[in-house]
């Protein structure tokens, strides 16, 4: 907790290795973005109240899409409360953002909506503008519970995991939003555990 009673914590929880899943998920997103789209927007979806990730990146402006409210600590970035799940629609104009990043997201999201949000992100980019996103690998389902279970990961995060991906199921995704095949790429991180792609508009 901060001095306003708000969270600092990554995620809701408190499982002992959020912290560090944070910082490795950061650093991983941080690696992918080159350097000339940081002098442009980035809008990061679905960041938690707190926003850690945009706190440790730079970019000349930032944005965030969160269903929670912000913490009021960081003033310099531009912060929107809404429920992407139920509305997936982004309120900014055409080629708005050189990046937008969802940092263990997707896995809580409708799969019914996640074509329109992906949609609405790649009308938002600007040309040459990139998606990043980061999930769970499909495989490591079972095991995320037994970490929750032994209050390592967060319980109440693992518990809303609506949908397990498989990079190539992402790679469909990316495809039904507009992005073309030969501007995807994949891989994975933490020991295999986690999934990471990137769509170049």
């Amino acid at each position: 907790m901060d001095s306003s009673g708000l969270s600092t914590n990554p995620t809701r929880g408190k499982g002992l290795l959020e912290n560090l899943l944070a910082r490795l998920r950061a650093r991983q997103a941080n690696k992918m973005i080159p350097p000339h789209l940081r002098n442009g927007r980035i809008l990061d979806i679905g960041c938690g109240s707190f926003p850690y990730f945009l706190s440790h990146s730079f970019f000349r402006e930032k944005f965030a899409i969160d269903q929670l409210h912000p913490n009021p600590n960081h003033p310099q970035i531009e912060w929107h409360t809404l429920d992407i799940n139920s509305y997936p629609h982004l309120p900014f104009e055409d080629n708005f953002f050189s990046v937008v990043t969802m940092l263990a997201v997707i896995e809580h999201l409708d799969p019914s909506s996640l074509t329109s949000l992906f949609r609405e992100v790649y009308r938002t980019l600007h040309p040459d503008g990139l998606l990043v996103i980061t999930t769970p690998a499909a495989w490591s389902d079972r095991l995320l519970h037994w970490m929750a279970n032994l209050r390592l990961v967060s319980d109440e995060e693992i518990e809303e995991h609506v949908y397990a991906y498989t990079l190539p199921l992402i790679g469909w995704y990316f495809g039904q939003a507009g992005f073309l095949m030969d501007n995807l790429k994949f891989g994975y991180f933490e020991f295999f555990l986690n999934l990471w792609a990137t769509a170049k508009k």
